[in-house]
């Protein structure tokens, strides 16, 4: 069938059910499956000390999921067109629920860590193939809405995860947190199976047959999860002072270099990597990318600042994030209603400028005097640009494509969105341990003895600690420690400064790319089909 009969045979197709029951229906799978990826987080220590585990042996319980995860996710358009989209959605479901339950009676680490990848492998799907159905469901004009619903699961679930994964585990149990995923998993899967149906061009493919491209599966898998490895255990490992971490990157590099030759001209490739050649595409691809490094960067530095050098405990660095989690909960369904008045590259540019200047206007609020209500308000600076762009980005990467590669479409800009989480988590931690050792350095050049305020913050300190009791050499050794300690606190805030800076540099360069986006009509959806 050309491509012309299958976008009317599209364009003509309308769901049996309401749309926007499905809508709610799919963004509760895709908002529990985000969910998981960070409410295991704050639970770790929990689950070292009851399996008999260490802290760096636990962190697998995270890594294993995210690589089994990230390898399904660009697979996705692939087997939803081989098996049907309804049916591997419901498959994915039902693996994701049954890993749950599996993760939550696992008697040692290494069951645990099977069941994680079991548990990555059913979500994987999830998140795609709910936006594609979404695409799907509701006509071009009216994709915005629908996106903003599923944005607040994608945006929503890591705000809260972590603050829901503390509760859980310090009220009842870290098994808890998979436990809760089983009823609303069983409760979606019959929604599922009762509301949401495959349209046309899908029934189609699925007729066509399934032909497996086993090269570009083991070049996907290998690659991707050696890329998934790396990020996160490379700043642990000292990058390219760790042997191990070095092969990661070569063997990665090899083969995802390789994947992309080998699915460009293959006939049947797992992932269309031809949907490149369009600009938009590739463009929305990128600040997906960039919206995931900017997200989790922001979700890893506010927290940790509060709680590592401001002496916060997990639940309330919680509460100084929730505000900005309301904002963003506020501002996606306005920012569905603007799509279908305002060109989505405007808003794209204008998301990307909020961004930039939040970002930098950190750089000037974040020290080591900022009180509560102050990082309140940073916060909801910082997430104000980020409600501009998730819905305006995912409507981007449609257009021009045409409605049979939608389930493609999705899995690639939800990969790139995930695996920008993982660099955004990965850069963050590198940059702050790296800056921190930098100004350390400087810092310390000028604790000397011929510096006057140095001596004078000593003898300061020596003084107070003497009319507390303590002898005179202890009293000296005690104000020299209390000083180091001063220096690697305002060593380390710097370093988050200096982060600050490079995402606000990043969120910069996207919104001149902006302007290259190709225009959309929003009242009419303004998707073409490519030849």
């Amino acid at each position: 069938m050309s491509t012309a009969a299958i976008t009317l045979d599209q364009e003509n197709w309308r769901p049996r059910y309401n749309p926007w029951l499905i809508a709610v229906v799919v963004a509760l799978a895709a908002f529990m499956e985000v969910l998981d990826t960070s409410i295991a987080n704050v639970a770790l220590p929990y689950m070292a000390g009851n399996l008999g585990a260490s802290n760096d042996q636990s962190t697998w319980v995270l890594t294993s999921y995210l690589v089994s995860n990230a390898i399904i996710l660009p697979m996705t358009g692939w087997l939803a067109g081989a098996f049907g989209r309804k049916r591997f959605f419901m498959s994915c479901l039902g693996i994701f629920t049954v890993s749950s339950l599996l993760c939550g009676v696992a008697p040692s680490l290494s069951f645990l860590l099977l069941f994680r990848v079991l548990q990555g492998a059913g979500g994987g799907g999830l998140q795609p193939m709910a936006q594609a159905i979404l695409a799907d469901t509701f006509p071009p004009e009216k994709r915005g809405l629908a996106f903003a619903l599923y944005g607040i699961t994608a945006i929503m679930a890591p705000t809260i995860g972590p603050t829901l994964g503390g509760w859980i585990t310090f009220n009842y149990s870290w098994r808890w947190i998979f436990f809760i995923n089983l009823p609303v998993g069983v409760i979606t899967w019959l929604l599922v199976r009762r509301f949401v149906e495959d349209p046309p061009y899908l029934q189609k493919m699925k007729k066509a047959g399934v032909k497996l491209d086993y090269i570009g599966i083991a070049l996907l898998t290998v690659g991707v999860g050696a890329l998934q490895i790396l990020l996160d255990k490379g700043q642990e490992d000292d990058w390219f002072g760790s042997r191990f971490i070095t092969t990661l990157i070569i063997v990665s590099a090899t083969c995802l270099i390789s994947l992309v030759v080998w699915e460009w001209f293959a006939k049947t490739p797992i992932i269309d990597v031809r949907m490149f050649k369009s600009f938009n595409f590739a463009s929305s691809s990128l600040m997906m990318f960039m919206l995931g490094i900017l997200l989790f960067s922001s979700l890893v530095l506010m927290p940790q600042f509060l709680q590592t050098l401001l002496g916060y405990t997990s639940q309330l660095a919680g509460l100084a994030l929730s505000a900005g989690g309301l904002v963003l909960l506020i501002e996606m369904p306005i920012m569905g209603q603007l799509t279908t008045k305002i060109q989505a590259r405007r808003l794209i540019g204008f998301g990307w400028l909020a961004l930039s200047i939040a970002m930098f206007y950190s750089t000037k609020r974040i020290d080591l005097q900022i009180s509560f209500s102050a990082a309140t308000w940073l916060r909801i600076t910082q997430v104000i640009g980020l409600g501009f762009l998730f819905v305006p980005i995912t409507l981007v990467a449609y257009i021009g494509i045409a409605p049979e590669k939608n389930n493609s479409v999705a899995g690639i800009v939800n990969f790139m969105r995930n695996m920008g989480s993982s660099v955004g988590t990965s850069l963050v931690t590198t940059v702050i341990a790296r800056r921190s050792q930098l100004h350390q350095l400087r810092l310390v050049e000028k604790a000397r003895v011929d510096n006057p305020n140095f001596e004078n913050s000593v003898q300061g300190f020596t003084r107070h600690f003497i009319n507390g009791g303590l002898g005179k050499h202890e009293a000296l050794a005690t104000a020299y420690a209390r000083i180091y300690q001063a220096v690697q606190a305002q060593a380390a805030c710097l370093a988050y400064i200096d982060t600050f800076m490079v995402l606000c540099v990043a969120a910069g360069i996207m919104f001149f790319l902006s302007f290259l986006l190709e225009k959309n009509d929003p009242g009419g959806g303004g998707v073409h089909v490519a030849e």
